[in-house]
């Protein structure tokens, strides 16, 4: 288990970090999101004890993780696939771990089979793509067989397959019962992977909820209608109050009315529909929704 309280990190009169609160649980992946300059990566840092907090506390297992003997046996972090020795093997990088943190040598073996880097342990990491680096960090990350894992952005520069392996890992580490927090901005693997969100935007704390609670938060309800007299139809909808924007293949959306109040309409005036359909928005929409007064670079017109 997580446990952040009161968390904050200031440099100078910039607050990246301000009196976050909140819970990461066993037995569930927990998804990190935020905006760029959201202070993600700094509370991760703060959370392995190599930034030191302003004010506030961050325990692992009970414990600050500095005061913990053997780290890795804990906690097993993937913060920047890029930061290895790249003169050295994979083998080497992994025994080198394995060593100063007392784990026995046949893990590393074991890892770097299981990450696919079997066939390339002994290549020098400066020649690996980045895939092959986060997998080198994964292993790494594995290697103490730890109870809590940390994550930041580890499906950067991994192909499909790669993907979906990171995400069936996710998923059976956490049904082993341990901790597994990872930072992305990939909003979509979230929706297949994580159970929990913790969002965060300036700094600040936005959510500590489940998934589905997040989701339901941000919902902005719509109907796509489909019908061969959309003009009608959409004349009728305005005039009750809805939005209408026509879609590709002649579908309506429609956001202000239910689908009831819209099949009604569309029969009293003899409308035939061939589509009724309620959508709810994605996670990347209520994300969007819910982050939009958090975010710090905003691109052209955007703003």
């Amino acid at each position: 288990m997580i446990e952040v309280r009161d968390l904050t990190k200031r440099y100078g009169v910039t607050t990246a970090v301000d009196s976050l609160t909140f819970t990461v649980h066993p037995g569930r992946v927990t998804g990190f999101l935020g905006p760029n300059g959201a202070g993600k990566s700094t509370t991760l840092r703060m959370i392995l004890g190599l930034h030191a907090p302003t004010g506030g506390s961050v325990t692992v297992s009970g414990r600050p993780f500095r005061s913990l003997p053997r780290g890795l046996r804990h906690v097993g972090a993937l913060l920047d696939a890029g930061d290895v020795h790249g003169g050295r093997t994979a083998r080497a990088h992994l025994g080198i771990l394995a060593r100063s943190n007392r784990i026995p040598r046949s893990r590393v073996d074991a890892l770097l089979d299981e990450v696919g880097l079997a066939g390339a342990a002994r290549r020098r990491i400066g020649g690996y793509s980045l895939g092959m680096r986060q997998r080198l960090g994964i292993a790494a990350a594995l290697l103490g067989d730890p109870p809590v894992l940390l994550f930041d952005e580890p499906l950067n520069g991994l192909d499909p397959e790669g993907v979906k392996w990171v995400r069936g890992l996710f998923r059976r580490l956490a049904a082993e019962g341990r901790t597994v927090f990872v930072s992305s901005h990939l909003m979509s693997e979230m929706e297949h992977t994580a159970d929990d969100l913790v969002v965060v935007g300036r700094g600040s704390l936005i959510a500590a909820e489940s998934l589905a609670a997040f989701a339901a938060r941000g919902t902005r309800l719509s109907v796509t209608v489909g019908t061969p007299a959309a003009g009608a139809l959409s004349a009728l909808l305005l005039a009750e109050g809805a939005a209408v924007e026509a879609e590709d293949g002649g579908l309506l959306t429609v956001t202000g009315l239910d689908a009831a109040r819209i099949g009604e309409l569309a029969l009293g005036h003899r409308i035939p529909l061939h589509q009724l359909t309620t959508r709810t928005s994605s996670l990347e929409e209520a994300f969007m929704e819910l982050t939009a007064d958090s975010v710090e670079y905003l691109a052209g017109d955007a703003r």
